[in-house]
C-alpha cells in the first residue's frame, strides 16, 4: 500500500489508502455539499470537535454554515431504515479553527458510518477497520477501547446528580483516580461504594489480560450485559494480527449525550494526539429524531503533518543515469522496477532536496544500486 501512493504527502497518502480499505469491505462513497444549514450545529454544539463554525446569509435569507462536521450531514440526509445496514464512507473538507493554528482552516477528513441495524458483527468490524486504518498511516500504533455504557454504570449508581456524574466522567477520562476518590469523598461516598469505579479505571491493557478482571468486577456490579457487548467487539481481532495493537482503556471518554457503548481512539507513533476517534453514537441519533443505531470513526490528518520525515519518501528508488546513456534502455530499466511495484524518480544526478528510499545508477546498460537512504 505504501509503494502504491509513495509520491504523495502523508495526508494525500492516507487518504488515498483509506479510501481503497472501506470500499474492499462494501462501504460506499458519500458526498456532500460544503454548506448546511447552520440551525443543524447549533443544535448539536456538544458534538463538534471545535466549536467555531463559518456561517454566511443565503441569498435566500438563511443562515448557512460551511460544514464542520460531517457525520452530522450524514445522518441529517439519510433515510432512517432501522430493518437495513446503510455503510458509507467519506474523504471530505471539513472547516474548522486549527488546533495547530489557532484560526479557520479547510481540512481534509476520512473516515465511515455504520448505522441502521447495527449488530455485534458490525460493531466489530467497524473497530477492526479502525486498526487497520492506523496501520495505513505506518508505524507502531494503539488503539484504545472502552465502553461508555460500563462506565457511565458504574457512575450512575453512585449518585443521580448530573453535575457529579459529569465530573466523575471528567475524571475517568483524566484517568484521575484521586480526583474520583475526592469527588466521591465530598459527596458523602464510602470508599467502599466509589472501590468499583476505581477498580474499573485501573483495568488498563491488552484484552486478555483485562478481560478476566472485568467479568469478575461486572458479576459484582451487575454489567455483565456491558462486559458481554466489550468482549464480543474485541474478539473481531482474533487471528487478524492486530491484538497487541488493542489496549482497553476506560479513560477513552466521549459526551454521553451522543455516545454509548463502544468508544475508542487511535494513536500512532511520533504524535503526542490521538489521530482517530470514533465510537456508537445511538443517542445522537435519538436526538436527531432516528430509530436507526449508528457507529463509526474518523481520522484526523492534521498530526499526520508531523510524521517523521523518515517515513516519508518522494519515490521508492531515485535511478540516476550517466550522460550518454540510452534513453530506450534507461526507460526499460525504469519500466522494470516500476513494474515491481516501485516508485521511481529518474534523473542525471543526485537531487538532495528529493527525498528517495533506495538510490540507483544507471551505468553500461545495468542498474546498480547503491543501498539504503539514510
Amino acid at each position: 500500500m505504501e509503494n502504491k501512493f509513495a509520491a504523495a504527502d502523508p495526508q494525500e497518502r492516507v487518504a488515498l489508502a483509506l479510501r481503497e480499505l472501506y470500499a474492499g469491505y462494501g462501504y460506499r462513497p458519500y458526498r456532500m455539499s460544503k454548506f448546511e444549514e447552520y440551525d443543524l450545529y447549533s443544535r448539536h454544539k456538544d458534538f463538534l470537535v471545535s466549536d467555531g463554525v463559518i456561517t454566511f446569509t443565503d441569498t435566500n435569507g438563511k443562515l448557512m454554515a460551511l460544514k464542520p462536521d460531517v457525520t452530522l450531514s450524514i445522518i441529517k440526509n439519510s433515510a432512517d431504515r432501522p430493518d437495513l445496514t446503510e455503510k458509507l464512507y467519506y474523504s471530505e473538507n471539513v472547516y474548522r479553527v486549527s488546533k495547530r493554528a489557532g484560526t479557520f482552516r479547510e481540512i481534509p477528513q476520512t473516515g465511515l458510518e455504520c448505522f441502521g441495524d447495527v449488530d455485534g458483527y458490525a460493531v466489530g468490524e467497524v473497530l477492526l477497520l479502525a486498526a487497520k486504518s492506523l496501520a495505513a498511516v505506518g508505524g507502531a500504533f494503539v488503539l484504545d477501547v472502552s465502553h461508555l455504557g460500563l462506565l457511565c454504570s458504574q457512575i450512575d449508581r453512585l449518585t443521580d446528580k448530573e453535575t457529579v456524574r459529569e465530573e466523575l466522567l471528567r475524571c475517568a477520562g483524566e484517568k484521575n483516580v484521586h480526583g474520583v476518590s475526592a469527588v466521591c469523598a465530598r459527596e458523602g461516598l464510602s470508599p467502599e461504594k466509589s472501590a468499583p469505579l476505581c477498580e474499573l479505571l485501573a483495568l488498563s491493557g491488552p484484552p486478555s489480560d483485562v478481560l478476566p478482571a472485568l467479568s469478575a468486577l461486572a458479576k459484582r456490579t451487575g454489567t455483565e450485559a456491558e462486559a458481554a457487548e466489550l468482549r464480543a467487539a474485541l474478539a473481531a481481532f482474533a487471528e487478524s494480527g492486530f491484538e497487541k495493537n488493542v489496549r482497553v482503556d476506560f479513560s477513552v471518554v466521549s459526551d454521553r449525550a451522543y455516545y454509548n457503548g463502544i468508544v475508542f481512539k487511535g494513536f500512532v507513533e511520533g504524535i503526542p494526539e490521538c489521530v482517530l476517534s470514533g465510537g456508537q453514537y445511538d443517542n445522537l441519533m435519538r436526538r436527531m429524531g432516528r430509530r436507526s443505531r449508528a457507529i463509526g470513526f474518523a481520522v484526523y490528518p492534521e498530526p499526520l503533518g508531523r510524521i517523521g520525515e523518515s517515513r516519508c519518501a518522494d519515490a521508492d528508488v531515485m535511478l540516476i543515469y550517466e550522460k550518454g546513456s540510452d534513453p530506450a534502455a534507461l526507460r526499460r530499466a525504469a519500466e522494470k522496477l516500476i513494474g515491481r511495484g516501485e516508485s521511481v524518480l529518474v534523473c542525471p544526478k543526485e537531487n538532495p532536496k528529493i527525498r528517495c528510499r533506495k538510490k540507483a545508477v544507471f551505468r553500461d546498460g545495468e542498474v546498480i544500486f547503491l543501498g539504503e537512504d539514510a
